[in-house]
């Protein structure tokens, strides 16, 4: 392996007290393009990151999601990996999640931190919240995987390039699974060592605020690829809750009481969720054939680009 084919990308904020030792060590491993790109930190990030040998790029918006879709937009290497400026992760363990994308059996590699983590870099909290989302994503999308929102991770050219994101939080690592899923790209999990954050760098994740929203982008992107999933779900709430205003009504209708507002309801949210299971049909059945396609148009390419 070529490694000036490597680029590294570290997006950061607020990390002054890990960046310096980051980069270095990935220059002692013999990675040069390391591009840090930096959310406007009040520390001393970018200067530190600067004095450690890495490229430097502010960051033209806000957000972490933000910050790496305009990295897509500036790298232009064979591969790329991305890891998380926090110390969390080890440098040396870069071949291990770079192997499969060089190797051709994978398109994006996730690094999973749930086989050897430290004491201390969970809470119980985390734990339970991420095998929720992990298990939400599989229902979503019927791929099953560990760990959904690895902050390490490799890709080829293709599949970074081929990635459109346009969420700017941290929900942006889930948004890049889901990507690779619509497109097609092979995902691959490697095992990784996940670290306890040194202290006094203080994590910005916000456990039920960022859960919340990583929970809905996966329901909402859902729409274009697992539309079955996300309409049956709306049918699903309708009907139900039509059929529980309905058993009321009914009940009430035996006690010689009527409820015509009521009865109305209940058969408005019936008749709207067999419609929902309906649109998730006729919606499958379209993705289906676009997929269809896409992999069609796929094979062509790769045909044409044969030498």
């Amino acid at each position: 392996m070529n490694k000036d084919e490597v680029c590294i990308l570290i997006p950061t904020l607020n990390e002054g007290k890990t960046i310096a030792g980051l980069v270095c060590e990935f220059k002692s491993l013999g990675y040069n393009d390391i591009l840090v790109v930096d959310g406007h930190s009040t520390d001393d990030t970018v200067v530190q990151a600067k004095n450690a040998g890495a490229r430097v790029v502010l960051q033209s918006g806000k957000g972490k999601g933000q910050a790496i879709n305009q990295s897509f937009h500036l790298i232009s290497s064979k591969y790329l990996v991305m890891i998380d400026g926090d110390g969390t992760y080890l440098p040396a363990e870069i071949e291990k999640v770079l192997e499969p994308v060089i190797s051709g059996h994978a398109d994006h590699v996730i690094g999973n931190r749930f086989t050897n983590y430290q004491k201390g870099a969970f809470t119980r909290f985390n734990l339970f919240g991420n095998n929720v989302l992990n298990k939400i994503f599989g229902l979503a999308y019927s791929i099953w995987l560990n760990d959904i929102l690895s902050g390490y991770r490799a890709f080829n050219y293709n599949s970074y390039k081929y990635i459109e994101l346009n969420r700017t939080g941290f929900e942006v690592e889930t948004e890049i699974t889901v990507e690779c899923v619509k497109k097609d790209l092979k995902i691959v999990e490697v095992p990784i060592t996940y670290l306890a954050r040194v202290s006094g760098a203080a994590t910005k994740l916000r456990p039920i605020r960022d859960g919340f929203r990583i929970a809905s982008t996966i329901y909402l992107l859902a729409r274009t690829h697992n539309p079955l999933f996300y309409f049956n779900l709306i049918g699903v709430l309708l009907s139900a809750t039509g059929f529980l205003v309905g058993i009321y009504v009914v009940n009430e209708w035996l006690k010689n009481i009527t409820h015509v507002p009521l009865t109305i309801l209940a058969t408005l949210l019936i008749v709207t969720g067999i419609l929902m299971f309906i649109f998730a049909v006729l919606s499958d059945l379209i993705v289906s054939l676009h997929k269809e396609n896409m992999h069609t148009m796929r094979k062509i390419l790769k045909e044409i680009e044969k030498p």
